[in-house]
């Protein structure tokens, strides 16, 4: 059920004050049902109180990852989901159960005297909206080593889960970037951030636990007969387990005059900042209709004098939510005059002193630039491994299984660079690039190093910014036949919901939360929803009261 700010009970007690915590009575037991929670406040301090399970409980009501009130989400059994991005908690004690997220959200008590429902909260905790699990640190003497390949999501939460289970023995994590591990997700959304703002954790955390964070040191080969990686500097290092998160970069664009200056690709904090700075009061062309390349489109839209997009096919977005979004997109950012050209591609970038001036389509149209963009896709930082035996596939993706192991014992791979089975596609291998599947590897892979057998099981949750307004994905909906629309499209309010096999397998949505999170519940849960269902006027099964 979504949940709804509780009635002003004129008869219920007042507030119960002790120099540790404050209490308050929030409701009468009869106003929450089974399966309901809402949103009170206690001490100015905003509270989710559910009755899951048959049991009263109280916690933290913003989410830990951009702060969504969770009472706006989707609760089944003892898991609340985030309306916005998909985190999930457990209701009754407020940990972590999903990502994005990466914190817990503090727990308060509960008690029910005389029909009525008592919350309290400590008063040290009153403002802290968020909490980090418990987690141990080295032990000297335990030589064990972890070797965590890459530094973005995979990797710190790999090491975190490390911690959070007492792993006493050695953590090293190794990337190439020059950053502590960071919010990618933010840099086409916000491309003046500044890299302080984005960062996941502090050195501080590192230092306290133990967690070893190697900068700019790339691996340049495996060698897992003698269990050593050797780094780009010559150095050597052995390890007892290892896991692979070296994520994916950018494709280049080979055509000609593509080194000419201000061809901008989007990687790091710092071209972030840079194709912010570039493009103000600049004729933009864009080549890419993906997520990044169409964020970039958006954020520009009033910084640029002009922006001209090109995609290789019809629609953006085609390949992935298919073309009736991806016409409402096109339309958006239209609107808005920004220009298109579809079904095109790029043959030449020409340029006058050493800078951009034009860039050419093989339609032969010529579009003036001052800056040109390129966002056509990725591809896996796996070269590294080409001579090691642990198994690629035809695309140069790690293969791994439901436990995150590669073909080689002890070494692990996680994030951007895995190819691995998808539960809720009946374990047909993908490779999906999203962020929270990415910290939901690392957390498997911590867990089975530490001989926990845990499967994969995470159902993919996306979300993408036009215009300041988020469009929300979950599932997996490659190779779906028929979508069914809740809302109208042309209204920018919407569920769309894609079908195979006459069962749903994917859910996008704009200005219809929490729709696709109560999906991706169902989906998790393994409930099947049925066409039927989908088609139907009746949504009470997306908890949208």
């Amino acid at each position: 059920m979504s949940g709804t700010k509780p009635k002003c009970n004129e008869f219920l007690e007042s507030d119960e004050e002790t120099s540790e915590e404050l209490t308050k009575a929030v409701c009468l037991e009869s106003e929450l049902q089974e399966g309901q929670m809402m949103e009170v406040e206690v001490g100015h301090h905003s509270v989710l109180l559910t009755h899951c399970e048959g049991k009263f409980s109280a916690i933290g009501n913003q989410c830990t990852h951009y702060g969504a009130p969770l009472s706006k989400g989707a609760v089944t059994g003892h898991t609340v989901r985030c309306p916005w991005h998909g985190a999930c908690f457990n209701v009754h004690t407020g940990d972590l159960e999903e990502y994005p997220g990466i914190d817990s959200l503090p727990c308060h008590k509960v008690r029910i005297h005389n029909n009525k429902v008592y919350v309290s909260v400590n008063k040290k905790t009153l403002r802290q909206e968020k909490r980090i699990k418990t987690m141990g640190a080295a032990v000297p003497g335990f030589t064990h080593t972890v070797v965590l390949l890459g530094g973005g999501a995979a990797s710190l939460i790999c090491a975190e889960v490390l911690r959070q289970q007492n792993f006493p023995g050695r953590i090293i994590m190794a990337t190439r970037d020059d950053l502590l591990p960071y919010d990618k997700t933010r840099l086409s959304k916000v491309m003046n951030v500044e890299t302080e703002s984005i960062l996941l954790r502090r050195m501080e955390f590192y230092l306290q636990y133990d967690i070893e964070v190697w900068l700019g040191k790339e691996a340049q080969s495996v060698n897992t007969d003698e269990k050593t990686v050797t780094f780009d500097d010559g150095s050597v290092q052995s390890y007892d387990q290892l896991l692979i998160a070296t994520g994916c970069r950018a494709k280049g664009l080979n055509v000609p005059g593509i080194n000419l200056d201000n061809v901008k690709m989007l990687e790091t904090p710092e071209d972030a900042r840079q194709i912010h700075e570039a493009c103000m009061g600049s004729k933009v062309v864009l080549v890419g209709t993906s997520f990044v390349g169409m964020e970039i489109a958006s954020y520009l839209i009033d910084k640029a004098s002009s922006i001209t997009v090109i995609g290789s096919s019809e629609l953006p977005y085609q390949s992935t939510l298919g073309p009736e979004i991806g016409r409402v997109t096109m339309m958006m950012l239209t609107e808005k005059n920004v220009r298109f050209y579809m079904n095109d591609s790029v043959l030449e970038v020409r340029g006058q002193d050493g800078k951009v001036k034009e860039v050419v389509l093989k339609s032969a149209k010529v579009l003036p630039a001052d800056v040109f963009i390129v966002g056509i896709g990725v591809k896996p930082n796996s070269e590294f491994l080409r001579g090691s035996r642990i198994q690629l596939d035809s695309r140069n993706f790690v293969v791994v299984d439901k436990y995150m192991r590669t073909n080689i014992p002890g070494v692990f791979c996680g994030g951007d660079v895995a190819t691995f089975p998808l539960t809720m596609a009946k374990n047909q291998p993908v490779n999906i690039g999203h962020w929270q599947m990415a910290q939901a590897h690392g957390r498997i892979a911590a867990l089975n190093m530490l001989d926990k057998p845990t499967e994969l099981s995470s159902v993919p949750f996306y979300w993408t910014v036009l215009l300041g307004k988020s469009i929300r994905y979950a599932g997996y909906g490659e190779g779906y036949t028929e979508i069914v629309v809740k809302g109208k499209l042309e209204d920018k309010k919407f569920l769309a919901l894609y079908i195979k096999n006459d069962a749903v397998i994917a859910a996008v949505s704009l200005n219809y939360d929490p729709a696709v999170s109560a999906v991706a519940q169902r989906l998790i849960a393994g409930k099947v929803i049925t066409k039927e269902e989908a088609q139907s006027d009746e949504l009470d099964w997306l908890q949208l009261s």
